[in-house]
């Protein structure tokens, strides 16, 4: 296990790292989206057909998935933590290291281009809940579980009810008929993991933007003739939940260096993820309160960009195992571990 990360792939924009031109690259595509999307947001958000074209064009759509991309999670990662940062509703993460990976373990066919979705549930069942995307994407990857085996199969859903999460992206029920399915031994957990990891990276970008935008708001109001951010409560409160988004910033590293260097079916990156997933599900609720509080009654509304950072990252964090959840795996992980506990502890495992 990396006993310490150095450098790491979420650098700042303009860095000179070797990521400095994809991540300038996804920042580009991202605030463009934002943009342009100002006043025309709804619920559910509506899938940004223009930055999907934009990934696509880049080439960013199938970077894991695809032997040829020249990608892997690292990059995946770069570009997933931009989009959220400026709450960009494509599905790239269920498109690339979900659907189009699954996909590809069982040995089925999907379009090399559009969007893809996965929809998962148990074995047998014909109505699914909370499938992303599932009305605007080319097509539809089922994954049913079986124990630790998934039932897989390319669907094309009977009836589509449109839903949403809690940060207005699309969540939607669909329902399928009797799919003749290929069963990928042993493939639920690594699908668990995936989505975890891909969740962690996205609310970190989400965070990443709350923490910018209380900054900013906090030196544009003035109250009492001065900024808010002159007030030295305002000032603790900030420096407060930039050192919080700092721990979720290592855990995520941690993560993203564990998959990137032993693969996702790995011991590493199990620990890794379900690491990152405590640890973010500890600081998301206490850097949304921040936020919140610093912004006051306009930071609630839809119509805010507070709204939909902080949104998404509460929704984002509950999915593909909540944090309780994860808590549970880690404290069995550490009882059945045979090393040190404070090896255990800082994965020098």
């Amino acid at each position: 296990m990396t006993r310490a990360l150095t450098g790491g792939v979420f650098g700042p924009v303009g860095g000179t790292d070797d990521f400095a031109e994809l991540r300038q690259l996804a920042e580009d595509i991202g605030a463009r989206s934002f943009d342009e999307r100002i006043g025309h947001r709804g619920l559910p958000d509506d899938f940004d057909a223009t930055a999907w074209r934009h990934l696509q064009d880049a080439g960013l759509t199938r970077l894991t998935s695809d032997p040829e991309s020249g990608g892997g999670p690292a990059e995946l990662a770069v570009v997933l933590r931009a989009l959220a940062r400026h709450a960009v509703s494509v599905p790239l993460a269920e498109t690339d290291a979900l659907a189009g990976w699954l996909a590809a373990r069982a040995g089925l066919e999907v379009p090399g281009e559009g969007p893809l979705t996965i929809a998962v549930g148990d074995a047998g069942a014909t109505t699914i809940t909370g499938v992303p995307y599932a009305g605007g994407a080319a097509a539809v990857v089922l994954a049913l579980r079986a124990g630790p085996d998934l039932h897989v199969a390319i669907t094309q859903p009977a009836a589509i009810a449109n839903g949403h999460n809690i940060g207005g992206e699309p969540r939607d029920t669909i329902t399928v008929g009797a799919e003749t399915s290929i069963t990928v031994g042993g493939a639920a957990d690594e699908l668990l993991r995936r989505g975890a990891w891909a969740r962690c990276v996205q609310s970190l970008g989400a965070l990443d933007a709350a923490v910018e935008f209380s900054v900013a708001h906090t030196r544009e109001r003035e109250q009492f003739g001065r900024p808010l951010s002159a007030f030295q409560a305002v000032q603790h409160t900030l420096a407060s939940m930039a050192g919080e988004v700092e721990r979720a910033r290592a855990a995520a590293e941690l993560a993203v260096a564990a998959v990137a260097g032993h693969g996702f079916e790995s011991a590493q990156a199990d620990y890794a993820v379900t690491v990152a997933k405590v640890a973010l599900g500890r600081v998301v609720p206490s850097v949304v309160t921040a936020a919140h509080q610093l912004h006051g009654a306009i930071g609630v509304t839809v119509e805010h960009r507070l709204w939909l950072a902080t949104m998404r990252a509460r929704a984002w964090i509950d999915e593909f195992g909540d944090t309780a959840w994860h808590a549970r795996k880690l404290g069995r992980m550490a009882l059945a571990s045979d090393s040190d506990v404070w090896d255990f502890v800082v994965g020098a495992v």
